[in-house]
């Protein structure tokens, strides 16, 4: 009996299809099983997904087909309908050994089991098949209601995998051969709040850094920089095994925009916050998620954000149109017209390949320690890519001879 998922949208679910393989291996059909793990924060994904579910249902006939992920949670109806689809499978149990044992387990999914969950689950694995950077999901759910995310009724409340077992994940990662590990959740710097004496993500950095010495790195995926304490700022101006790349959830660059959204920050906010960073640490390269053509947006208002690409020093840019998600309140507001939204999205990207084009062309000469992928592909330690002939899960001291647009090249 095989076994086989199909994986959607973010970095959690692609650990958590990792989980949920070996927990599915010998149950299932004679015909096998397949398990998409779907993702729900733009409507599109969720199209993605359910297009997904009919080709394979027309290429294995035979296959068991199973659905979990957020999709399941916030758009139960429309994967319920499809005769394709044997069960749905909650985000709160698709860890669990137990949801997979029978197709009639009565698993929930879409019924608000998930916004009940109070803990987070290690994930226990060694690291994800083909993946040379290990992602270890610390922290899941969210206690905020941005109100162009529906992801929080997805996941539910934030939680968080107690300390020692984070540590005791990434030295299993290490122990099988791992180099990178890569802190990742849905709110990442909310990590701690809800355990016992409150550990930071800072305290939690620390702690893997001196309790697994063998980790030749540790990154963290994307924060929130209005949440940052001065407990991780000090881990990053000091360790230098953290490495100095920071991507933020900055979403806009104008303050009225920021309220609709109901963010936390400020525009000045961010512009200090990196400022601050790099007077810490001078080799700091940011990244962020920016949203174009959010509802009531005018140009003057979107110039905030694209201005905001030189003011924050940003590098690598995750441009996101905005699309209505039903069921969130921007969603209600007033929309700004399509083309304008592919416009300013175009212009976002434009200034953001700008800018990764003057880092690239600013790194030519330097000598940089690279951790080589698959494909000849390798990132420094700030995650540029560079071009290079080594093993993948090899650091290597290489200079840097040029670029060619899109990654640095080693002599």
């Amino acid at each position: 009996m095989s076994i086989a998922t199909l994986t959607f949208g973010c970095r959690l679910n692609t650990v958590e299809s990792e989980v949920i393989r070996a927990a599915a291996e010998g149950s299932g059909p004679p015909g096998g099983r397949i398990i998409v793990n779907t993702c729900a924060v733009t409507a599109e994904a969720g199209r993605q997904a359910r297009k997904a579910i009919r080709r394979v249902a027309r290429e294995r006939p035979d296959a068991e087909i199973l659905v979990t992920g957020c999709g399941a949670e916030v758009e139960t109806a429309l994967y319920a309908a499809m005769p394709e689809v044997a069960r749905l499978v909650g985000n709160g149990d698709k860890l669990r050994p137990e949801a997979w044992a029978s197709r009639h387990a009565g698993i929930r999914a879409g019924t608000g089991a998930v916004m009940a969950e109070e803990t987070a689950e290690p994930t226990r694995i060694a690291g994800v098949a083909g993946h040379t950077r290990a992602f270890v999901p610390v922290q899941n759910g969210c206690d905020h209601r941005c109100t162009f995310c529906i992801i929080p009724f997805g996941r539910g409340r934030s939680r968080s995998v107690p300390l020692a077992a984070v540590v005791e994940q990434v030295a299993r990662i290490v122990a099988h051969g791992g180099r990178e590990a890569v802190l990742t959740g849905v709110d990442l710097t909310a990590y701690g709040r809800d355990l016992p004496d409150a550990p930071g993500l800072g305290r939690l950095a620390r702690a893997i850094l001196a309790g697994v010495p063998d980790l030749a790195r540790l990154r963290l995926s994307s924060i929130d920089s209005i949440e940052a304490d001065d407990e991780l700022l000090d881990a990053i101006a000091s360790e230098p095994r953290l490495m100095p790349h920071l991507h933020l959830s900055l979403q806009a660059g104008d303050d009225l925009i920021l309220k609709r959204m109901k963010r936390r920050h400020a525009r000045a906010d961010a512009i200090a916050f990196c400022a601050r960073v790099r007077r810490l640490r001078p080799d700091t390269v940011f990244g962020a998620d920016l949203i174009a053509g959010f509802p009531t947006e005018t140009e003057a208002q979107f110039a905030g954000s694209l201005d905001l690409v030189a003011e924050c020093g940003l590098t690598h840019l995750h441009v996101f149109p905005y699309s209505p998600r039903p069921g969130t309140p921007a969603a209600r507001m007033p929309p700004v017209a399509s083309e304008i939204v592919r416009e300013r999205a175009a212009r976002l990207r434009a200034a953001g390949d700008a800018a990764f084009a003057n880092h690239l062309a600013g790194e030519i000469g330097r000598t940089h320690r690279v951790l080589a992928e698959r494909g000849g592909i390798g990132r420094t330690e700030a995650f540029t890519p560079v071009r290079l002939a080594a093993e993948a899960g090899e650091i290597r001291e290489v200079r840097i001879s040029g670029h060619d647009g899109r990654a640095l090249l080693a002599a």
